[in-house]
């Protein structure tokens, strides 16, 4: 379980003090798959970042006893000047050991299918590439919450199944977060819907109703 207690983030701007979200409070049970929608700026990704600790609300608290992956599908944190393999190995280094790093190294260069780009440096990668390394280094270790930060739109139509494909099959033991424009995503692959809106979350249980409410939301806010 995910406890998010009372959390406000917030940024300074040229025109003062903006707010993503004041006083959030939300619970995610186990193996519960959710889907956050939102405006371009109400805070999905950052929500994300709080929760697997890469970045810190102004105030409030994440409680969690269980395990939670670092956003899948966003593409950073690598050290340019090694090459793929080198740095998944040192990640691999830090959460395995012994046979299982071979192991686990192997599992991300076939989902990442990088070719000969494996072993070159990290740092002559498109973007894509390196969301598709982060994406498969992500996958390759067992968590009980994994982050999903538009990993849909990572690669091509075949590598995009694939990755669906896995998902579903980590479902069975694992909770998901995930954010993603594609809204027949959300609706494939989530329990419940979160939308973020005027600086707090409304919650459903249906997805349908969520996408709905979040289309009224756009489509309010475009007049």
């Amino acid at each position: 379980m995910i406890e998010i207690r009372n959390i406000t983030k917030s940024f300074m701007t040229p025109k003062g003090r903006h707010y993503l979200f004041k006083d959030l409070n939300l619970t995610i049970e186990d193996k519960q798959s959710v889907g956050l929608l939102g405006r371009n700026g109400a805070g999905k990704s950052t929500l994300l970042n709080i929760i697997c600790g890469l970045d810190k609300p102004d105030s409030g608290e994440v409680f969690t006893n269980s395990t939670i992956s670092w956003p899948v599908g966003v593409a950073g944190g690598f050290q340019g000047s090694l090459t793929g393999r080198q740095n998944v190995l040192f990640v691999c280094r830090l959460y395995s050991s012994g046979p299982y790093i071979d192991e686990k190294v192997r599992f991300v260069q076939e989902f990442a299918d990088l070719g000969r780009y494996f072993d070159m440096p990290v740092k002559s990668y498109s973007s894509g590439m390196r969301s598709r390394l982060t994406f498969g280094l992500s996958l390759a270790f067992d968590f009980d919450y994994y982050m999903v930060d538009e990993a849909g739109a990572v690669g091509d139509a075949a590598f995009r199944e694939r990755s669906e494909q896995i998902l579903k099959a980590r479902r069975e033991q694992s909770g998901f977060l995930m954010v993603s424009h594609n809204l027949g995503e959300i609706e494939r692959n989530c329990d419940i819907g979160i939308v973020l809106m005027n600086q707090t979350a409304k919650v459903f249980h249906d997805t349908k109703e969520a996408v709905e409410v979040y289309k009224a939301h756009v489509s309010q806010s475009k007049k």
